[in-house]
């Protein structure tokens, strides 16, 4: 429903002034898709005579590309000339103010830039922030929405994405846009019907103190929606000859239109322009920055001559007062030599060299027995350029063109270019590699040498120098190096001094390259394909010989030195070799002698990827990031190894070894995922594994000698990069820690919490149960209980502190038959009675034997009074006849102990008197002796 009252007033409204004094509109569709066309005011005075509202088109109606919808007739009208319609559609072409229904915010307001129009296009933020451009649509009908947009600077994390009616918004994998090759990227997504948001959002992230690159967007186009009611004008610099245009065609070079043009105008003579253009600039005089020189290509007789050439387009005028003129050319020389494994054909040209031929530059000869030709492409002689490199250059107001790089005879260099800010790039294709290295030698004179995200960059004034990069895939590979002397866009040619240069060269084993030289391989053939066969895995060749020798055990083979015993490399300690004998392994187990005694080590648990992250960090913006890391510690030689990925752009750059590293951004900054950028490979060699008494010295070179033991664990692994003359390297330090529940318990030092100090070495601290020897029946003991009932019970249990994991299991109790103390006391109180009988049985026998002795030696001695002093010689000891009732009662004189006792136990006769028997004569004789 639309509110007609304000229409009701004095003031009259004419129909010849239509078009200032009110439009046509139309109500909003109801259920059926009808609804009424209106007329609506276009100044705030009240009139009166609007026309009466009727019936518009259906809601389904639009005009195709080229037309507009005429409201007074809601008829579709083609465009005139000049002016251009995408019918269902909207366009933004023009960034000289924001365009109505744009809406500009930064989620970070303390000193952040924002979306900032430049004319033809519209430019990010490029400081730490976050920025956002918006813009609501509704779509009477499914469409689409197109823009072009502008990427170089992976530090500034750029995505685009759709939110609907219901707040939902578009798949999360896609909204991240890749990196811009070189030019203008074109991007296109699907509209629902219904009310749509469009966002396009930027972050910068640059922990350096290089300022990031903005994001540029332009010519944005949106289908879907109900109709156009009037055609847009062109804008400067483009124009449309015929009516019903969808769209403006660009004015070409050195000419120029202005807005709603149907044809472009030539600039003058004494000026230029570019394509698209809506002015013609002024030719400036030409200087020595303005030409370049380069060498022709040898004749037939051998012969080139140097040139000089303006740069391409030449925008600089000679007939300027000031102007220097091009120089003319040079007298002729004689050509350089053709590049090793090519040779002269007595013509102009350089031929390859036939398979099974090298040379080095001059002549082939054929390699001899025994050895085979080492394939590349090696170019040091730069007269020619390749057929398999391309030279470009990108100028942001000319668009792509050819010039970029120029040979030079010994080097190829940068030509000077109209703009400081000019790509220039030089492409290297590679059809394919079996074991790949790519070396180049070149100089860089300020300026950046770097393009999008390349394998490395350099930047600033440095010498002649090398680099070498290995190529691990045997796909097609293009290598690009470009060169910007700024990053900022400007007209003046400040830099224009600023050169690289390339040297040469070297592409070692590509799939049809050619031979500079022949190397000794094992002698045996393989087909008529190749020259000889190269050693089987775990051997090397015997110098000056086709002779193959296998390593000793538990060694790798040096992959760029398989010739002699040193190409062996003994694995580090407690690790072995692999069946192909390229890398050394370590099982996760590991067996110790300590103290007489056997440890065993099992860190299956602590085998696959795990993964950590450092304290957070802040950059300069207050942006919070961490360090995430992960590592696949030991096992397999298939196992799954540690995975770092970029999820920033499209290309998904994939990092993998057994450490790996990458820069994370909480959720909660960049909206619905985790954000992991400039992932890098820390450790893919695992050099060996320590084990030491105590706290640990961390060793960065090989391990040549044992550790020894310890209660720890060190892993040490490297990997080899330009910034790190000794490679990068990671220790990881197992401790063995019972309290520690969780797998992942990985500490960094506490004075490098970023896990390194210079950015080479990284240490990590493990403490986990997983990391203590496997218990043994050493780490029980057991528990003997009392016997009870006749029962006895024995229980083991572990020793503690416990320090040990897994391994044996505790016994189950065991239970015996015992003999309680009750018993063993009557027992022994039985054998005591019996041993008390038994010892005075036999004291009374010895008694008596004692008697009977003392009686004989008696008689003894009363025969022996019929000589004095002088006993009689024993006639008999026999006892006579008659004599033992008389013995009876015969007693000595000094009575024994026994003798004593038995007196007093005498009976008394019945008068009162004791009964003592009488003595013999011999007796009494014997007493008074």
């Amino acid at each position: 429903q639309l509110n007609l009252g304000s229409c009701f007033l004095p003031a009259a409204c004419s129909l010849g002034e239509l078009a200032s004094d009110y439009h046509f509109e139309y109500t909003d569709c109801d259920v059926l898709g009808s609804r009424w066309r209106v007329a609506i005011p276009n100044k705030p005075e009240t009139c009166t005579g609007l026309p009466d509202p009727v019936k518009g088109t259906h809601c389904t109606f639009s005009c195709n590309e080229g037309e507009f919808l005429d409201m007074r007739t809601q008829e579709c009208q083609k465009c005139v000339a000049g002016t251009y319609s995408l019918g269902t559609g909207v366009a933004f072409d023009e960034w000289d103010t924001l365009p109505i229904g744009f809406v500009t915010f930064q989620d970070i307001s303390n000193g952040c830039s924002t979306w900032i129009p430049k004319g033809d296009y519209i430019a990010s933020n490029t400081d730490e922030c976050t920025s956002t451009l918006s813009y609501a649509v509704s779509l009477k009908k499914p469409g689409s929405v197109a823009f072009q947009y502008f990427y170089p600077d992976n530090h500034m994390f750029f995505e685009f994405y759709v939110q609907n009616d219901q707040c939902q918004s578009t798949d999360s994998q896609r909204r991240w846009m890749k990196i811009s090759e070189s030019d203008w990227d074109y991007h296109f997504v699907q509209l629902n019907s219904g009310n749509n948001v469009l966002y396009w959002r930027t972050t910068g992230f640059s922990l350096a103190a290089n300022t990031a690159k903005p994001v540029l967007l332009k010519n944005i186009a949106i289908s879907g929606v109900s109709y156009t009611s009037e055609c847009f004008h062109c804008k400067p610099g483009t124009y449309s000859d015929k009516p019903g245009a969808a769209r403006c065609v660009p004015c070409p070079a050195n000419s120029y239109s202005n807005k709603g043009a149907t044809a472009c105008q030539p600039c003058e003579a004494d000026k230029y322009s570019g394509t698209g253009s809506g002015t013609c600039l002024q030719r400036p005089p030409c200087t020595t920055t303005d030409y370049f020189y380069t060498h022709t290509p040898c004749d037939s007789s051998g012969q080139t001559q140097l040139m000089y050439k303006w740069i391409e387009p030449k925008i600089c005028s000679e007939s300027v007062e000031g102007a220097v003129q091009l120089p003319a050319s040079g007298e002729m020389m004689a050509c350089p030599p053709c590049n090793p494994g090519f040779f002269s054909n007595n013509t102009s040209t350089c031929e390859p060299c036939p398979h099974g031929f090298y040379s080095n530059g001059t002549e082939c000869s054929e390699c001899p027995a025994g050895m085979e030709p080492v394939v590349g492409f090696e170019y040091k002689w730069w007269n020619k350029m390749p057929s398999n490199m391309r030279s470009s250059m990108f100028v942001s107001y000319w668009g792509l063109v050819v010039t970029g790089w120029e040979v030079a005879g010994d080097y190829i260099y940068t030509t000077p270019s109209n703009q400081d800010s000019d790509y220039m790039m030089l492409t290297l294709t590679v059809p394919g590699y079996s074991i790949n290295c790519l070396r180049f030698v070149f100089m860089s004179l300020q300026g950046q040498s770097e393009w999008s995200n390349i394998v490395e960059s350099w930047s600033g004034s440095m010498g002649k120098q090398s680099y070498s990069y290995l190529i691990k895939s045997n796909n097609t590979v293009s290598f690009t190096w470009g060169f910007q002397r700024t990053g900022i866009f400007s007209t003046k040619n400040e830099y224009s001094s600023d050169y690289a240069k390339i040297y040469s060269v070297h592409l070692t084993n590509v799939i049809g390259g050619v031979a500079s030289e022949c190397r000794q391989c094992a002698l045996a053939a393989v087909g008529s394909e190749s020259a000889c066969v190269p050693c089987p895995p775990g051997h090397y060749m015997l110098n000056g010989t086709g002779v193959c020798k296998s390593c000793p055990s538990n060694t790798i083979i040096r992959p760029e030195q398989a010739i002699g015993k040193q190409a062996c490399i003994p694995c580090g300690p407690n690790t072995y070799s692999n069946e192909g004998r390229s890398a050394c392994m370590s099982d996760c187990t590991l067996a110790l002698h300590h103290k007489g005694e056997m440890l065993n080590y099992d860190f299956f648990p602590l085998a696959n990827v795990t993964s950590f992250q450092s304290s957070p960090r802040f950059t300069s913006k207050g942006l919070q990031y961490f360090h995430h890391f992960n590592v696949a510690l030991c096992g397999a030689e298939n196992r799954a190894l540690a995975s770092c990925v970029e999820n920033v752009t499209e290309s998904k750059r994939d990092v993998k070894g057994d450490i790996c590293q990458s820069t994370v951004v909480p959720s909660e900054v960049r909206g619905q995922s985790v954000v992991s950028s400039q992932p890098f490979n820390i450790g893919d060699t695992l050099i060996g594994e320590c084990y030491h008494g105590f706290e640990i010295s961390i060793k960065h070179t090989y391990p040549t000698g044992s550790c020894g033991f310890i209660r720890c664990k060190l892993f040490i692994l490297r990997k080899t990069t330009q910034a790190c003359k000794n490679g990068r390297s990671a220790s990881i330090r197992l401790r063995c820690d019972p309290t520690v529940t969780l797998k992942n318990h990985v500490s960094l030092p506490s004075n490098c919490s970023e896990g390194t100090c210079d950015g080479c070495s990284f240490h990590f601290l493990w403490r986990s149960q997983y990391a203590c020897p496997l218990c043994s029946e050493r780490n029980y003991k057991e528990i003997v209980s009392a016997c009870i009932q006749g029962i006895q019970r024995t229980t083991y249990v572990w020793q503690q502190p416990l320090r040990c994991t897994g391994g044996v299991s505790l016994p189950p109790q065991k239970i015996s038959a015992c003999v309680t103390l009750d018993f063993w006391l009557k027992f022994g109180v039985s054998i005591g009675t019996v041993a008390a009988l038994l010892l005075i049985t036999i004291s009374c026998y010895f008694w008596k034997r004692t008697r009977k002795l003392q009686y004989k030696y008696s008689r003894l001695m009363m025969t022996a009074g019929d000589k004095e002093c002088e006993l009689p010689a024993a006639d008999s000891c026999a006892i006579m006849e008659g004599e033992d009732a008389e013995d009876d009662l015969i007693y000595l004189s000094k009575k024994s102990f026994f003798t004593k006792i038995k007196s007093f136990s005498r009976e008394r006769t019945s008068d009162g008197f004791d009964s003592v028997p009488l003595k013999s004569s011999a007796a009494q004789e014997m007493e008074m002796n």
